[in-house]
């Protein structure tokens, strides 16, 4: 039997909040098995580029990354691990803050010019999509009893790229799930997905894989959760256990995404 692992990605509404990052992290810090924490902290990137005068720009739930932006993505995400790992500690846990580029971990290239729908041809700039997670070094850091704290930054051999969390924890998931039972967790701040935003209640429990396209075309999915539900999909489909995608004090209790 696979020793069980959880992949945890914390959006940056909950990052943003120390009451509700306290929330996480006690609720991170009571999983009980073996963790691996991926944050994200793009809101927090905005305000912050926004008060250097750095412009900032969202194209279909994605962010564009400029030179500059990538330098202020940087220092974010960098002080945002630290402050997670911080926490992690303050509960008892033993925890690291890395990125890609620590050891190489997270590997990728940037992003070409793509078409989007309705859109034309988009240039991400300083973006980087995932070509591999080295699972060993993951392995070697969780088997010594310490939470790998990941910030959503890739190395593509060269530099740091700007990479959508949501893609790091599932491809983190993807690479890990031949080796461990693999649980991995999409929170936020609603209860998971919603046929409403503005009723909690609307939660849609189950979504299987085959449901996706008509949920996106229906509109029922987002721009902003369309990430999550793309990997997530991904996620199951390459041999991952389940996903689940939750409030961040609830974690597990959500909507649960089948093959």
């Amino acid at each position: 039997m696979k020793p069980g692992l959880n992949i945890v990605k914390v959006g940056g509404a909950v990052v943003e909040d120390a009451a509700s990052l306290a929330a996480f992290l006690n609720s991170f810090a009571g999983l009980g098995r073996a963790s691996i924490l991926v944050h994200g902290g793009g809101r927090r990137a905005t305000k912050v580029a926004g008060a250097l005068g750095v412009a900032s720009s969202m194209i279909a739930g994605r962010r564009v990354t400029s030179a500059q932006m990538l330098d202020v993505a940087v220092m974010v995400y960098s002080g945002v691990g630290k402050q997670i790992a911080a926490g992690l500690q303050s509960r008892g846990l033993s925890a690291v803050s890395l990125c890609g580029a620590d050891l190489a971990m997270v590997r990728s290239h940037r992003r070409p010019p793509v078409e989007v729908d309705g859109l034309g041809t988009v240039d991400y700039g300083y973006v980087g999509d995932v070509d591999r997670v080295d699972s060993a070094v993951l392995s070697c850091l969780i088997g010594r009893g310490v939470v790998p704290v990941l910030a959503p930054l890739s190395f593509d051999g060269k530099s740091l790229l700007n990479t959508n969390a949501d893609t790091i924890a599932s491809c983190a998931a993807m690479a890990l799930s031949s080796d461990f039972d693999v649980t991995l967790i999409y929170c936020f701040e609603h209860r998971g997905v919603l046929r409403d935003l503005s009723d909690e209640a609307s939660l849609i429990p189950h979504i299987h894989a085959a449901d996706f396209e008509d949920l996106k075309a229906s509109g029922t999915i987002g721009c902003g959760m369309l990430p999550k539900i793309s990997n997530a999909v991904s996620a199951v489909s390459a041999g991952v256990s389940r996903v689940v995608i939750c409030r961040f004090d609830s974690l597990g209790e959500g909507t649960i995404i089948e093959r």
